[in-house]
């Protein structure tokens, strides 16, 4: 049986469901697919010291529950699964942090911050929700001929969350026209997934995929994620690639 190592992002809380619903659903997607995963926490306080642990990952999913202890350390990681490649998901504040690694590193906007951070900052890209979706189940649209869609089977889902911050809409338009796209929208159009064009697997959603664990079965965008990395641990790496911190 194959085995796959997925690092997970973020600072562990078992008291957090995202985070002991992402473990069974990792094991449940292991199962379904006939790996063996083994998923490795990476305390952003660490990852701030050395990114090594990260770059020797199949897979990196960068979980919900921020603010993180390091939030730049969370963004360095990210930006080492886009440049790398190494597959990876991003949920939650994961999304959050996603998008504002691409607007600071792609974009070019280093003022980008996230609201929970520096609320007073001059450019807030992650905003306060106009309505907090704490423990809320919502309909999201999904963009037709998008990767995520291909994943889901589907257009339409109705998903879980537990999330206060998200995409200013007053920015979004800063992202069109590239390869980051936004692929999912509620009903009022507001974002809620993305995905990356030029990357083998990188996609980020403000709901939790993971809570479908809940109700006995495994998210497909779960499955596409971890069928991502054991592609990728088939095969070489990549030659000089560099570990960068940040």
């Amino acid at each position: 049986m194959k085995q796959i190592r997925i690092g997970l992002i973020g600072d562990r809380d078992d008291r957090v469901t995202a985070h002991w619903a992402i473990a069974r659903s990792l094991e449940q997607a292991g199962e379904t697919l006939a790996c063996d995963v083994q998923p490795a926490w990476l305390p952003t306080a660490e990852l701030a010291r050395d990114l090594a642990p990260a770059a020797s990952c199949d897979g990196l999913w960068c979980v919900p529950a921020s603010p993180y202890a390091d939030g730049a350390a969370a963004i360095a990681a990210i930006r080492l699964a886009r440049e790398r490649p190494i597959p990876f998901l991003g949920t939650c504040g994961g999304y959050q942090h996603a998008l504002l690694e691409y607007a600071r590193n792609v974009l070019g906007l280093a003022e980008a911050a996230h609201g929970e951070e520096t609320p007073d900052a001059a450019l807030v890209l992650i905003g306060r929700l106009s309505c907090d979706l704490v423990e809320v189940t919502g309909p999201i649209r999904l963009k037709p001929g998008s990767r995520l869609a291909s994943l889901c089977g589907r257009l339409e889902l109705a998903e879980g969350y537990h999330c206060r911050f998200g995409l200013d809409p007053r920015h979004r338009a800063r992202f069109e026209g590239g390869p980051l796209r936004i692929v999912g929208e509620d009903r009022a159009g507001e974002a809620r997934a993305f995905e990356l064009s030029d990357h083998p697997f990188f996609l980020g959603t403000a709901f939790q995929p993971e809570r479908a664990i809940l109700a006995g079965r495994v998210h497909p965008i779960v499955l596409g994620f971890l069928r991502a990395a054991r592609e990728a641990r088939a095969r070489p790496p990549a030659a000089g690639a560099a570990v960068r911190q940040s």
